[in-house]
């Protein structure tokens, strides 16, 4: 493991690190029954249409469909002979003063150009069926008839390689005619936890014990970054078995997630363990918090991120480092997530010489505003604020006080 003396800049760092990651495979995956591995992945090459989108022409609306030229001297009368459903595939000759009724995305008959709304029709009821209707407007051709590739072409795009398959965009391309797609499906993640002060949560504390959390914080950014944690694993503070869990979890995920023990003291055990790997190094970074940084790629094969032990020290970190190469490593085409603007609504003292990452709070009105949801002096620690945080302010070096209305860049974390 290499060691930096100077503090780097934040871009430098992600930008290494992102250098080294290498992209899941991709693996063709089955639309039909394939919602769970699906949703959430993210295409491995662009996607065109199979056919036209609407497949056929089709009603816009319930009505009847008519032949427009016989609707010209309304109100005029006109025979049903009978009835389109959608799913129909009837398609029925109208000879002059004929129409047949007809649903929502059913297929228009070949001879009928236009659609007369239901509302604008009476209707002369013989027993059950309907065998007359009074059309009571003109309709001109083409009078709501959804026409065949009228919103996408056979062969046009849909979709392109690093978008997510979202809902919305896994039911378009199953509407287009996909069958399988060519996705990356989620990086496999183990989040080792080491510390001999850690004691399981509820469970009674002696003096110098405190409740193990960051294992629920790390599955917990990584479900709400669409990744499931594969395995969490408790290691004793021992430098061997450490290095023996990193040889086993690099070979089997594609990324490590550690917190705690990257300082440089004699019991910061993570830091030492990574020490014979050469891939892997230790830095300081010029941001607060989250300076002290060891990552890189394990001889074994996975990414390592040994990050600081503190829970908003750990989640900043994971924000700006973990989730863009984990992003990366799926193929995502925009790692990094957008920033947008807010107001301060209350000064705080800025880090000056580094990057200051700032939980906030936001407010609603007529402009977004954002307050700390912590002490801005004790960021790294203040646990219980940072449970109520909304996202981060960023606030670049060289700045000493940020005042109330000095806009701010922000990564908003939640709606």
């Amino acid at each position: 493991m290499s060691t930096g003396n100077d503090p780097i800049e934040l871009e430098v760092h992600r930008s290494r690190l992102l250098s080294q990651v290498v992209p899941v495979a991709p693996q063709r995956i089955a639309v039909a029954g394939g919602f769970t591995a699906l949703h959430g992945a993210v295409l491995a090459q662009d996607v065109a249409s199979v056919h036209p989108l609407p497949l056929w022409d089709n009603s816009a609306m319930d009505g009847y469909a008519v032949r427009s030229a016989d609707t010209a001297t309304a109100p005029a009368a006109l025979d049903v002979i009978g009835e389109v459903p959608a799913g129909s595939g009837w398609n029925p000759v109208l000879e002059a003063g004929q129409c047949v009724k007809i649903m929502t995305g059913a297929p228009i008959p070949s001879d009928a150009d236009a659609v007369v709304r239901i509302e604008d029709t009476s209707a002369a009821v013989d027993g059950w069926d309907v065998k007359t209707v009074q059309v009571n407007v003109q309709v001109p051709a083409g009078k709501d008839i959804r026409r065949s590739g009228e919103d996408k072409n056979a062969g046009e795009p849909m979709a392109y390689a690093g978008e997510e398959l979202t809902a919305a965009r896994l039911s378009a391309l199953a509407a287009a005619g996909s069958s399988t797609l060519e996705v990356r499906t989620m990086p496999k993640v183990a989040v080792l936890i080491t510390g001999a002060e850690l004691r399981t949560p509820g469970q009674a504390l002696t003096r110098g014990q405190i409740p193990e959390t960051n294992s629920l914080l790390m599955a917990g950014l990584l479900a709400e970054s669409g990744i499931q944690a594969t395995t969490v694993v408790h290691c004793v503070d021992d430098i061997e078995a450490v290095r023996e869990q990193l040889a086993i979890l690099g070979a089997t995920h594609d990324a490590v997630l550690s917190t705690g023990g990257v300082g440089p003291g004699a019991y910061d055990v993570m830091r030492q363990a990574l020490e014979a790997e050469p891939q892997v190094q230790a830095v300081r970074v010029k941001i607060r918090p989250g300076q002290p940084q060891c990552a890189g790629r394990l001889a074994a094969g996975a990414m390592v991120f040994a990050l600081p032990g503190n829970p908003v020290s750990a989640a900043v970190s994971f924000e700006l480092f973990v989730r863009p190469c984990l992003r990366a490593m799926q193929g995502h085409r925009d790692v990094l997530r957008p920033t947008l603007r807010a107001v301060a609504a209350i000064g705080w003292r800025a880090a000056a010489e580094r990057v200051q990452v700032i939980p906030v709070v936001f407010e609603h009105g007529e402009q977004l505003r954002c307050a700390p949801a912590v002490q801005a002096q004790s960021i790294s620690h203040s646990v219980g604020g940072f449970g109520a945080a909304q996202g981060y302010a960023l606030v670049p070096a060289g700045i000493t006080q940020v005042n109330p209305g000095d806009e701010v860049e922000v990564l908003r974390m939640v709606p």
